[in-house]
């Protein structure tokens, strides 16, 4: 070889490892016909949870279970499923994981579903007591997911006891504020129904988890018609502390829909459109990955399809607070559905996400630089 390709080869960047994918959760495993709607969360110990609902038969409230895995190597390999919660004939649906930074106490949020009821049911009950009602539970971890709580019925303080009849958190993550007038609050997204006339609000507390409230429903969620246009949510801190929504669209443009809370989730803006992110209508992921980073961005990720079906898996980036999403690579070109990222101890990005037509959950990893590096 001579000196000149040498030279050539030495000063060519380095590029970025393709993504490596595990395999987390497989429907018709572990006595579950389906496993659907991932959660995750990378701790404080660098150890990854996975949690999702495992589903006795291939719908949406099937005497739903919440089960869970963890990986203590980035994602490579993961733990056998564990049952977090089996509540019988009840479905529990809608898992939705934070970690209080300070005591680093882990928060599972999710909710169940009477087992002679469905989400569209009509049967479904206002109020916070009886038979017919949706409620909120919260199991908590104080050794980085090895072990659990008894579940707690925190209902009370997460539905409005008028008008609200579904409620569902997340699904998939919760944040903490780091800076701003709120700083410290952990803040849980939330959506109510009834079914069709969706709202989105905003579960915090202000004292590390023991005890909650809820603040004002988004505003201009309603289209015309009276049908909403908003339904699954995500949240994603901003560079001044104020919040960012992120919901799944259920009217208007294909695109997904937003919303800015300048006081920690209490309030909000009325619902806007985002433009340059797809939304097929599917439950989707943002972080915020980073915050000011050598080059004076910060950078907000949000994962999704990227196409008018659940398919061709993308991860989009974001360097000015969610107003523009000019990053975008494709990251699974088959199905894939509902999905969340994280980021990983060594400052890699996690996704984990529904593949293969609801036949399993994968785990993709790769580092923040292939998003910008030519396929």
């Amino acid at each position: 070889m001579n000196h000149a390709l040498l030279f050539l080869l030495a000063a060519a960047p380095a590029l970025a490892a393709d993504p490596q994918f595990s395999e987390v959760f497989t429907s018709g495993s572990d006595g579950f016909a389906s496993i659907r709607i991932p959660s995750v969360l990378t701790t404080r110990a660098g150890t990854i949870l996975a949690v999702a609902e495992g589903r006795r038969r291939p719908n949406d409230q099937a005497e739903n279970d919440i089960v869970a895995k963890r990986s203590t190597d980035g994602g490579l390999t993961w733990s056998p499923l564990r049952i977090l919660h089996d509540d019988g004939p009840h479905s529990l649906n809608n898992p939705t994981l934070v970690q209080e930074s300070q005591s680093g106490r882990i928060f599972l949020w999710y909710q169940r579903i009477p087992s002679h009821l469905r989400e569209h049911d009509n049967r479904i009950a206002q109020g916070l007591d009886g038979p017919d009602i949706y409620r909120s539970f919260l199991l908590t971890s104080d050794d980085d997911g090895s072990t659990w709580s008894q579940p707690s019925d925190v209902t009370a303080t997460t539905k409005r006891p008028t008008r609200a009849t579904t409620i569902a958190s997340g699904p998939g993550i919760g944040i903490q504020l780091s800076r701003g007038p709120h700083k410290g609050r952990l803040l849980i997204p939330f959506n109510e129904g009834p079914f069709g006339i969706w709202q989105n609000y905003a579960v915090f507390s202000d004292d590390a988890g023991k005890s909650w409230s809820f603040g004002a429903d988004v505003p201009n969620a309603l289209l015309p018609n009276g049908k909403s246009w908003i339904n699954e949510v995500q949240f994603a801190e901003l560079s001044d502390g104020s919040v960012f929504l992120d919901s799944r669209q259920f009217g208007g443009a294909r695109l997904r829909k937003s919303s800015i809370s300048r006081d920690g989730g209490s309030t909000w803006s009325p619902v806007s459109e985002i433009p340059g992110l797809t939304d097929p209508s599917c439950m989707a992921g943002i972080l915020r990955f980073s915050f000011d980073d050598a080059a004076g961005n910060g950078r907000l990720l949000h994962t999704g399809p990227d196409s008018s079906k659940r398919d061709h898996g993308t991860v989009w980036m974001s360097t000015d607070d969610g107003a523009s999403w000019p990053v975008k690579r494709e990251l699974w070109p088959g199905p894939f559905a509902y999905s969340v990222p994280t980021k990983l101890p060594d400052g890699s990005v996690g996704v984990l996400f529904e593949a293969d037509n609801y036949r399993s959950i994968k785990f993709a990893r790769f580092p923040i630089s292939w998003l910008t590096e030519k396929p």
